[in-house]
């Protein structure tokens, strides 16, 4: 439901008087067409089912007498498209430490994630995404880097650029720190600014 996305938008920039909600329906939930309104515990009876859990890549919605159906691939590709697109113009006004977020729902999430991992969308319900948890994702030029995933409460400050905060170590854009940690051993966390 966009509404919930939207009033959870509204929440998290109140104190950003500058910033601005606005909405793409490009990040808006799967199209689950005649499955909308449907409850899980029927659906999951459903041939479908199986195909959405085992097989992502391969599941389409039907469409419905209302609702218009997706597959999960095309979700994911619309969702991508966006992300892309949005940080592009983020990264182009405010530079490459710049923040933005995104508020959406879980399945989109997950399919942005998994993408930013590497991972295949067949793997996308690996991805833990609870309601209300922050997840963070930093482009690059060369790839994108999955900084945080299903934080559910733990400090923001971590988030901030270098000159916000004490110095801290930030990969470049191969992943590499510059700092000297040994290999598998050293700092567990990965700081840095992020989109």
């Amino acid at each position: 439901m966009i509404q919930r996305c939207f009033e959870t938008a509204q929440i998290v920039v109140a104190a950003l008087p500058e910033v601005a909600v606005q909405t793409d329906e490009r990040v808006g939930e799967c199209r689950y067409g005649a499955w909308t309104g449907g409850s899980l515990k029927e659906l999951a009876l459903e041939p479908l089912w199986r195909t959405v859990q085992n097989q992502p890549s391969a599941a389409r919605f039907p469409d419905g007498g209302q609702f218009k159906g997706e597959s999960i691939a095309e979700m994911q590709a619309r969702a991508l498209q966006a992300v892309r697109e949005i940080d592009g113009r983020v990264r182009a006004e405010f530079g490459s430490q710049s923040l933005w977020v995104l508020v959406s729902h879980g399945d989109v999430i997950k399919s942005i994630l998994a993408d930013a991992a590497g991972a295949h969308l067949d793997h996308f319900q690996r991805f833990v995404v609870g309601p209300a948890s922050l997840s963070v994702v930093s482009y690059t030029d060369r790839r994108p880097f999955v900084v945080r995933l299903n934080d559910a409460g733990a400090a923001l400050t971590a988030l901030l650029t270098p000159s916000d905060t004490e110095a801290h170590d930030e990969p470049d854009d191969d992943g590499v720190s510059s700092g000297d940690a040994p290999v598998g051993g050293g700092d567990s966390s990965v700081a840095g600014s992020t989109n």
